[in-house]
């Protein structure tokens, strides 16, 4: 990998909520392959709140269906939050569920991406890259 590639993702801190060992790991291993070396982790919806605000995460990739907060319980809890960069965490659903009311439900929620497992490397930097080019782009238009 060149250095060009990881500068892009230098300041990048991942969030990774998902109930399975495995998955985690899989998907930690995907983002050092992006070139994103910050990634926390949280085996649900309740630890990974503790996470983001223990560490400050850039963005988070969830799963949707954990016990005993699940993905959708997580993001609600995010978006009614008082505090405005919580609020505003991207969050990108990668779950195993493609049912129509489920995804329907995600975007009802304003969740940032949904990704349908298994996912594949491309398919998970494209989304982080759409992720991130609109916090810059939000950024700016806040004059930040």
């Amino acid at each position: 990998m060149t250095d060009d590639k990881k500068t892009g993702y230098e300041h990048v801190k991942v969030l990774i909520v998902d109930d399975e060992v495995h998955t985690r790991a899989m998907i930690r291993s995907m983002l050092r392959q992006i070139g994103i070396h910050q990634a926390m982790e949280a085996a649900d919806g309740k630890a990974g709140l503790t996470e983001i605000a223990r560490t400050r995460p850039t963005l988070v990739l969830c799963d949707v269906h954990m016990q005993p907060v699940d993905g959708r319980q997580f993001l609600k809890l995010v978006r009614a939050t008082k505090v405005d960069w919580v609020k505003n965490i991207p969050v990108i659903f990668l779950t195993a569920d493609a049912k129509p009311e489920t995804v329907k439900l995600a975007k009802e929620l304003q969740v940032d991406g949904y990704l349908v497992k298994p996912v594949n490397v491309g398919d998970l930097k494209a989304r982080i890259d759409a992720v991130l080019k609109n916090i810059d782009s939000s950024a700016k238009a806040q004059g930040l």
